[in-house]
């Protein structure tokens, strides 16, 4: 947000001076008239992890017309454009990824402040945070059998990139990738971190031989600078290759997009084998090449040390760790 902030800032007020208190409704006037509606946040978040209106519009169950009007309502209050329009589609603006940057952690202590308050007092509840690539290609199917053997248990997903020790900690469980040490977290493995080049068949490809005869490909690449995670360059790296980066090479921010974008048949992307061995056995995906990077990490199931296991909590980490 430090990008888009205006010039004016909140000053602080004593509010014993000469013995009375501030109206708090004065208060929060004041903050109201600094906030963006909560529905035009939402809309940014989604456009900004989805890379797209029409796939923001589609999970939100809205129209694009009225996505693409939450995020012009958004732009006006902050004074700045948030996303950049090109011919092929959009993507953050400098000022947008340093207001999603700070916003999404926030939003997210939201949402798992409204989770909490909803379901305080329903002990068949159990909230797990994860990131969004682990959250839509490997929790997701599983929550969905999980509660068809039982749908007397919520199971609550929160799915963030902003995962850390402390967040994991907040919720019933995380799914945190590493190497499973962790003070604060009991910590369970659930898979390893396997990654290999994937295309679309459409592309029709021949099998690399060996991994250097991927460079002249169209490699689509990944912007991993924010966040921990292998591009292009580590893989190549692995295998004692030197890569550089073409310019105006495709370029996503999340793994999730540059998934999708393998799909259409952009190009050939990495692909984690948690979200692509299914795509691969459908016959939607190849996989190029007989090498993969096994980076000697793994994603873990994790939960508070000092917080014991509520008996449904149990249920739903013994399914998921018998659905490995």
């Amino acid at each position: 947000m430090r990008a888009c902030r205006g010039g004016r800032t909140m000053a602080s007020v004593d509010i014993f001076s000469d013995g009375m208190d501030l109206p708090m409704k004065a208060q929060n006037l004041r903050l109201l008239r600094t906030l963006p509606p909560m529905e035009t946040l939402v809309c940014f978040e989604a456009v900004a992890r989805c890379g797209s209106f029409t796939r923001a519009a589609r999970e939100l169950l809205i129209t694009q017309s009225a996505v693409s009007k939450q995020i012009k309502a958004l732009e006006e209050v902050l004074h700045c454009a948030l996303f950049d329009r090109h011919a092929r589609g959009i993507e953050l603006s400098a000022a947008g990824a340093t207001f999603l940057e700070e916003i999404e952690p926030l939003l997210y202590k939201l949402q798992r402040a409204v989770l909490k308050a909803r379901d305080r007092d329903a002990r068949q509840a159990v909230s797990i945070v994860c990131t969004q690539a682990v959250a839509h290609f490997w929790l997701f199917p599983r929550i969905v059998r999980f509660n068809q053997l039982h749908p007397d248990i919520t199971v609550n997903v929160i799915s963030t990139n902003t995962i850390n020790e402390r967040s994991c900690g907040e919720s019933d469980f995380g799914i945190l990738y590493g190497d499973g040490d962790w003070p604060t977290l009991e910590s369970t493995r659930l898979f390893p971190e396997i990654v290999y080049p994937i295309c679309s068949p459409a592309l029709n490809i021949a099998p690399p031989v060996k991994p250097e005869d991927l460079i002249g490909l169209p490699l689509i690449q990944l912007d991993s600078s924010q966040w921990d995670c292998l591009d292009w360059q580590d893989w190549f790296d692995h295998f004692g290759i030197r890569y550089q980066i073409p310019r105006n090479a495709l370029t996503f921010n999340q793994v999730t997009l540059s998934f999708n974008a393998a799909l259409e048949g952009l190009g050939v992307t990495l692909g984690w084998d948690f979200m692509a061995r299914q795509a691969i056995e459908s016959g939607a995906l190849s996989k190029l090449g007989e090498f993969a990077y096994e980076t000697g990490h793994s994603d873990f199931l994790v939960h508070a040390r000092h917080r014991p296991l509520t008996a449904v909590a149990r249920i739903v980490k013994d399914w998921l760790m018998s659905s490995v």
